[in-house]
């Protein structure tokens, strides 16, 4: 099958999202397969047609080829709000760190409120790996995102509080490095306070230039 083809094709329009579904499970090359997702991420769909895309790349979320899951989650991020409830279901209910990699991902450029506590989570965890490291980064970023978006003071008092912690408290300097693009990104006076306290703490260099230029951006 060539999805090129597909896209192309003055009969594309028509095509039944249930068959893009299926040929999207079926495909055999990633290419093909991105190029699908793409596909049904252009598509004007009902509610249920959405579910059922959700659900089908939530499921190849877990593809071997980078480059799927790559578009998978740029797929869910298009689809939200919809894809914020079965992909935070889909973390909960899977024990694969890959997997619940790319949901995080997806759910940190999102930025729904309903993801907080998740995200909460995540960057609380203690890292074991380099690869829960890097998740741990990403869902810092989803907390700056839905800190200075959100008009619920609590939602956004608990997203200071975790990233302040992360600042002040944790040894990864990369997610000391995230806190602080998150809280620059919220910019409230308790972020602002978080920023300043962690600068006469700060021992790495990179953050404390990053801390700098934060408090330089907010404040000017």
């Amino acid at each position: 099958m060539n999805a090129l083809n597909i896209n192309n094709s003055e009969g594309s329009r028509d095509l039944d999202i249930a068959w893009l579904i299926q040929q999207l499970r079926r495909a055999s090359t990633p290419t093909d397969t991105v190029s699908l997702i793409q596909t049904l991420s252009a598509r004007k769909t009902t509610v249920e047609n959405t579910e059922e895309i959700i659900a089908a790349f939530i499921e190849i979320l877990s593809h071997h080829h980078p480059s799927v899951p790559a578009a998978a989650v740029e797929g869910l991020v298009k689809l939200a709000p919809h894809s914020v409830e079965p992909l935070i279901a889909a973390f909960r209910a899977s024990a694969d760190h890959g997997l619940q990699a790319y949901i995080v991902q997806a759910l940190a450029k999102i930025g729904d409120g309903r993801a907080l506590d998740l995200l909460l989570e995540v960057v609380g965890v203690e890292v074991a790996n380099h690869c829960q490291g890097n998740v741990r980064r990403v869902a810092a970023r989803g907390l700056g995102r839905i800190g200075s978006t959100s008009g619920d003071l609590e939602m956004i008092k608990r997203a200071i509080e975790k990233l302040t912690w992360a600042l002040l408290k944790t040894e990864d300097w990369a997610l000391r490095y995230a806190a602080t693009v998150s809280l620059q990104e919220i910019a409230t006076v308790e972020a602002i306070a978080s920023l300043q306290q962690a600068l006469t703490q700060e021992q790495d260099n990179t953050v404390q230039t990053r801390i700098k230029t934060a408090l330089e951006e907010v404040t000017s």
